[in-house]
Order: structure tokens, then sequence, then C-alpha cells
């Protein structure tokens, strides 16, 4: 039995699709789209009023399996994805033992078998993420690694990173590089500047950033290897962006989405829910993310979801790791950014056809023969992120009590409704 969406508007960056349309799933395929189809014995959804757009892709999520279940699992996670609209996940390798090998990948690919949506892992670029000895990529490519990061910490070697950036081309995978100076960065816990000093907090410098994005594009420019620069947070470096892409093509990058409504203000209190890496900037750092937005400097926005304990996060600022979790709020807050010129298909595309460029596959669009992956939202309903309705694992968000504009209401993957906020 397949499923008959009824009425629904249809936005598909991939296509440039947008208006009112009827479409058939029949098995896991898009089987068709027109004005108006019929068929029986068939599960209709009447989309009238709502919009339809393909499944969402999250190119940078952290799913704590294996190591750290009691923060979240690849189970647990999925479920929290799709519930945000997410059909595709790529997860990051920084577990306990960290996805530096072929047994280890093959561990999540086996896992994933279980989720609620596609889970798609990223192997390190280093040994247990040292940063001194490459990890074996022709292994963990064959076992279905789709890109390779050391995430949560930079490969601070030159040499080595270039060494990366050269062996990862033959297999035509991106380096995803968190761009960090250490030395730079070290025992900072937020943005440095006025608001650190007067909380007595240790900052952490917008040049601990920008020096190895500047160094991350050099040496991509020298070797020719695809280089994807994570989480951007700060104005510079989506200038070095800008004026690198004139020359490069093998460039891409991200932003979160809390590095595009939140700033250091919101640490204020000293809300630990509000510290991540990179950490909160300014609103200047805002204002040129957006434009970074708006003129294809960023290609696509990611939610970064890092959970964690309330014991971890209740430490103390100081003491608290790094992260908020983010599947199930991305969405609804990127569709605030309208009210900043961006229309609903650029950021829908920056969901879906920004992140499947960038790792080269066929997700992200709805047309005849297609995976049947997609989401059905209501762009005006209004809703509160209340703790308890919370089905990531974690409960570590700042937005939790937001009120917000745009929900999913069902999500579909191959075909199969895999999330429905009606039950």
């Amino acid at each position: 039995m397949g499923i008959l969406i009824k009425n629904g508007y249809v936005i598909d960056p991939s296509t440039k699709k947008e208006g009112v349309f009827d479409i058939l799933i029949e098995r896991d395929k898009v089987s068709r789209i027109a004005k108006r189809i019929e068929a029986k014995d068939i599960d209709v959804i009447n989309a009238k009023g709502k919009i339809v757009c393909p499944g969402l892709i999250d190119l940078h999520c952290h799913l704590r399996e294996p190591g750290r279940e009691d923060e979240e699992t690849i189970y647990t996670g999925s479920l929290s994805a799709v519930s945000g609209g997410f059909t595709t996940i790529c997860c990051m390798p920084n577990t306990s033992p960290p996805l530096d090998n072929k047994v280890a990948i093959r561990f999540v690919v086996d896992r994933a078998r279980e989720a609620f949506c596609e889970i798609l892992p990223v192997g390190t670029i280093t040994i247990n993420r040292e940063g001194k000895e490459l990890a074996p990529y022709g292994e963990m490519v064959e076992e279905g690694a789709v890109a390779f990061s050391d995430d949560g910490d930079c490969v601070m070697d030159s040499l080595v990173m270039r060494r990366a950036l050269e062996y990862t081309k033959l297999y035509k995978k991106p380096i995803i590089s968190h761009s960090e100076d250490k030395n730079l960065s070290r025992n900072g816990v937020m943005n440095e500047g006025v608001i650190s000093t007067k909380m007595g907090l240790s900052g952490i410098p917008s040049e601990a950033e920008t020096i190895m994005v500047h160094r991350d594009i050099a040496l991509a420019r020298m070797t020719g290897g695809i280089l994807h620069l994570a989480h951007l947070s700060v104005a510079e470096s989506v200038d070095m962006v800008r004026e690198a892409k004139r020359k490069m093509d093998n460039l891409t990058c991200e932003v979160a989405i809390h590095h595009l409504v939140l700033t250091e203000e919101d640490v204020t209190g000293y809300n630990a829910n509000a510290k991540v890496s990179p950490p909160l900037r300014t609103k200047k750092d805002i204002s040129a993310l957006i434009k970074g937005l708006k003129d294809g400097t960023i290609d696509c926005i990611v939610t970064d979801h890092a959970p964690h304990t309330e014991e971890e996060k209740g430490a103390g600022f100081d003491s608290a790791p790094f992260g908020m979790i983010g599947f199930e709020t991305a969405f609804s807050l990127a569709l605030e950014l309208q009210e900043k010129g961006l229309t609903l298909m650029q950021i829908i595309a920056f969901f879906t056809t920004g992140p499947a460029r960038i790792l080269n596959m066929d997700r992200g669009s709805i047309k005849e023969g297609s995976q049947a992956d997609m989401v059905i939202f209501d762009p005006e309903r209004e809703w509160v992120y209340r703790k308890e309705e919370i089905r990531s694992k974690s409960k570590n968000s700042p937005f939790i009590g937001r009120k917000m504009k745009g929900r999913v209401l069902t999500t579909i993957y191959k075909g199969r409704v895999v999330f429905s906020l009606e039950g």
C-alpha cells in the first residue's frame, strides 16, 4: 500500500517546483506528481494549507554511540531527528571509541538499520582523533563513511592536514574541518569580549577560528582536496570563504542554526545550555553569516546536535561540556530567517540540496522516481518547545520554553510515515 499526499503546497529547490500538487508514493519511491491524482485502496494525507518539501538533511550531528549511550543513541537520536523533519543525518566520529576504522564504521551502519532515518557515518581524519596519524580512509569508505572529520578537535599539524586532504581526494570525500587554533582557545568557555570579562570567564577569541580557516583554505588550494568548513561563527571567516570561492571549486562551508539566532548575550546568567563550540558570537557576526547565506557563500545549515546529560551541564559553566541539542528546533528556528530576508525556498535548500550537493548524493528532492523522503509542515503553526516533549535522550537546549512559528507535522522516510505530530 502506498501514500497519496493531496493538495499540499510543494516546494522543491532541486527542481524549482513550487505550487499545489498531489504526490503519489508507491513503495519507497515517488511514482507520480500531478495537479490531481486519484487512487483507490491507499492511505491519503490531506496536506491542504500545508507545505510539502524534501526530507531534511543534517550534515553535522552527534549521536554519542558507541560509548555515551547515556547521552544519546543512534535509535533515540534518529527519533529526535525525524520529529524535526530530518530524513538523512551525518553523525560525527567523536564517540568513545572514535569512528577511526572499518569496524567502528560498520558498527554504526549496522545499528542504523533500526533507525527511523538514514544514518551516514563520518570517519575520523586521524587515529583516535589525536591529529598525528592518518586514519585508514579506504577501508572506512568501503564500509560507508561519507566524509572525514576530527570534529571537536582541530588537526593542528598542518602537514597532517595536508596529507589528509591529499589522500581523501582519491576517494572524492570531503574533509570536514573543525577550524580552531587550540593554542588560542585553550581554557576558553565563551566568546572573548566585554561580556566574558564582566562574567569573569575565559574567552575564546574569534581569531582562534579565523587563523585556522585561513590555513585550511590555503591547504585546500594547495592540494586540490575537498574541504568543508564546519560551523562557521565569525564574520571574517565568511569573508575569507567568499573570497576563496571566487578561485576555488573544492570549498564548501556550513553554519549551525544556533549561531544564526543566539549571541554571546544568551550566555548571561551562566546558562550552560548555551555553551557551544565555537562559542556564540556577536550580532555583527550573525549579520555576516546571514549575508553569507543570502549570497551563496554558505552552503548549508546544520544542527550540530550535541546531547549531554543534565548532570554534565549542571556541573558549573566552566566545567560543563560544549554543545546543545538541535534536531527538533532547527527547522522552526530557520523559518524565522524569513524576517531577515531569506525566502522559504532558500531556507529549504540549505537543508536539502545544499548538503546533498556537498556529499554528492541523490537526496533532497521530490521528483518522480526519487526516494520518497519528505516533510509536511505548517508554516503558520505556533508552538512552544517543552522539555517534557523532547524526544532526544538529552534535554540540553537553551530554547526550552521558546515560542516558535512553523512546525513539522509529518515526516516520511522511504515511503513510510516515521513521524506524525498527531500520533
